[in-house]
């Protein structure tokens, strides 16, 4: 299959799912000058695209027979399966020769499963998911993890560039999933162990701002606690990423392991403790809300310490 040149003010995109990340990862490639098509759940969410000139389709069936190159952020793995391989879906909408890319954390066999349904229409598949949370998405520096074809995969580079700053092909097609478990996984462990270090600190009397400022740049430091402790530290329990997605993540990397015979106790420790969490009404706060789950397991009122 022929792979097309994608140059902006001249190639078509698509983009479904205007949540979180999506909408500014959209937004970026319409302000490089991309023609843009969007749908989502609600027209509401989609709103600021469309006022800056993205135009507004029906359904993902819709969106593809409109775009020459369709990305996706949704939800869950179902979600996924809905608007790519649906009756409306976008496969369903596409022509030979076009990408469909799947942006969303999913599970490694879908994307093959939507790689090799894509093929047999003569269309291109791609999974790229994404690390940087909300504030990457924002400042358009995500990883971008990628499965594929290489000539797929470096044809979209001008939207990859786009949209984020480290952009690695993996492999072929589900290598992007996997490669974000691997992400999802070390960040689990570093949550539950960010939040007690905090914890910590809270109970020994100290000053949190100042207890990062020695830690951060050290050994200890990382991605979560540079940029999620002081959001911690303020209260502010917004999300970068829901923790019901973040659950759903967990869930699939230990389906994962479990078919490949390998034991992953401390991942399976962090998801009961989201799980936990969830129960408590956070679903749809940050992750970095585990906090409000491990300080009240210590009697600590974290809003109100």
């Amino acid at each position: 299959m022929a792979i097309q040149r994608i140059v902006p003010g001249q190639t078509r995109l698509g983009w479904i799912g205007t949540g979180v990340m999506g909408s500014s990862m959209c937004s970026h490639l319409i302000a490089r000058g991309f023609q843009m098509t969007v749908t989502t759940r609600s027209r509401s969410k989609a709103q600021a695209l469309l006022d800056r000139g993205a135009a507004w389709a029906s359904s993902p069936r819709e969106v593809a027979s409109r775009s020459d190159v369709v990305f996706a952020i949704v939800g869950f793995p179902k979600d996924v399966r809905e608007v790519f391989l649906g009756a409306e879906g976008a496969l369903a909408g596409s022509k030979p020769g076009s990408i469909l890319v799947d942006m969303t954390t999913s599970e490694p066999s879908l994307a093959v499963e939507i790689y090799d349904a894509a093929k047999s229409r003569g269309v291109h598949a791609v999974d790229a998911p994404v690390s940087g949370g909300d504030i990457g998405a924002k400042e358009a520096r995500l990883s971008i993890m990628i499965g594929g074809d290489r000539d797929v995969v470096e044809a979209l580079h001008p939207c990859w560039e786009t949209m984020g700053k480290t952009i690695i092909h993996q492999g072929q097609a589900g290598a992007g999933q996997h490669t974000k478990c691997v992400n999802q996984t070390l960040i689990a462990a570093n949550m539950v162990g960010v939040c007690e270090a905090l914890l910590y600190a809270y109970k020994a009397g100290l000053d949190l701002n100042t207890v990062l400022q020695s830690v951060a740049p050290g050994a200890a430091g990382s991605w979560s606690l540079s940029n999620l402790g002081p959001r911690i530290i303020a209260n502010n329990f917004d999300p970068g990423f829901f923790v019901e997605h973040f659950i759903k993540d967990m869930g699939i990397i230990l389906d994962e392991a479990n078919r490949m015979g390998l034991s992953l106790p401390g991942l399976a420790l962090s998801r009961q403790l989201y799980i936990a969490l969830k129960a408590q009404g956070h679903g749809r706060d940050g992750t970095h809300a585990l906090m409000l789950a491990l300080g009240s397991l210590s009697g600590v009122d974290w809003r109100r310490r």
